[in-house]
């Protein structure tokens, strides 16, 4: 039946319409409760890097209230990803950079349709999530993943000080 189908359109002159698929990734990252005599949100980093091509950021949290900006004097303690591509951004950046977040789970979602995501290309790809706390600690976690996920999967990173979990959830 389908070769009668397939010959059919193809006798007719007729093409089928093809069916863009869309893919779409969400983050979700747990930030501990820490006992500390002094606790300050951590600043942290969302970002993919390929095996080629510059590293994408996904997401930035720090504090963007400090009047005159004094906020991003503290992303170079985002040190990994400050040396892939955060000296090259002029802070805020629309749709990327936020406020910091307090103890919880907090989720990011994505979809290859809009930006960070949109033009993507295939091919193997680590999300990386970085946090530095004032008078804290420093932590970076990664996940490999190939794009465009082919089925749904759910990947996962333990932290062990700045951040509890990273989960990573690919849908086609």
């Amino acid at each position: 039946m389908k070769q009668f189908v397939w010959s059919f359109f193809l006798a007719a002159g007729l093409t089928l319409p093809v069916v863009a698929m869309a893919a779409d990734m969400t983050v979700k990252v747990s930030l501990p409760r820490l006992e500390v005599a002094e606790y300050h949100r951590p600043y942290v980093a969302f970002w993919l890097e390929g095996a080629t091509g510059p590293a994408r950021t996904l997401a930035l949290w720090y504090d963007v209230d400090k009047k005159n900006g004094e906020g991003t004097k503290w992303l170079k303690d985002l040190r990994q990803w400050w040396r892939k591509s955060g000296r090259e951004l002029v802070m805020p950046v629309d749709g990327v950079s936020g406020a910091t977040r307090p103890v919880g789970e907090h989720t990011l979602q994505f979809s290859d349709r809009q930006l960070p995501l949109k033009g993507l290309a295939p091919g193997q790809y680590r999300l990386r999530v970085e946090a530095a706390r004032e008078v804290g600690g420093r932590e970076l976690l990664e996940i490999p993943f190939a794009w465009p996920p082919v089925r749904a999967q759910q990947l996962k990173a333990q932290g062990q000080s700045e951040l509890a979990t990273v989960v990573l959830i690919l849908t086609p």
